[in-house]
């Protein structure tokens, strides 16, 4: 590889699939349900309040919902309802 010393190389990697706005709420969803909660009820909460506590530890789904801004996985939610509800 012959690249100018001076230009600024970019790494570009792959997300995964359970860093996507979808795949961190099918995730978390899957979790909470496996452990006997409402993952509606969890998920509003946890919306509402910030309060990571909603959110089970199980299969670390409260570490994979904190990977992401609670606006962010709001506007998903909002996005796939519109989209398939006109």
């Amino acid at each position: 590889m012959n690249r100018d010393p001076q230009e600024t190389m970019m790494f570009k990697f792959r997300k995964e699939v359970s860093e996507t706005p979808k795949g961190i709420l099918l995730t978390v969803y899957k979790a909470l349900e496996e452990k006997g909660y409402n993952p509606i009820n969890q998920l509003v909460g946890y919306f509402i309040s910030g309060d990571p506590t909603y959110i089970t530890s199980h299969k670390n789904a409260r570490s994979i919902i904190r990977k992401m801004e609670r606006d962010e996985l709001l506007e998903e939610l909002v996005r796939f309802y519109v989209e398939n509800n006109r």
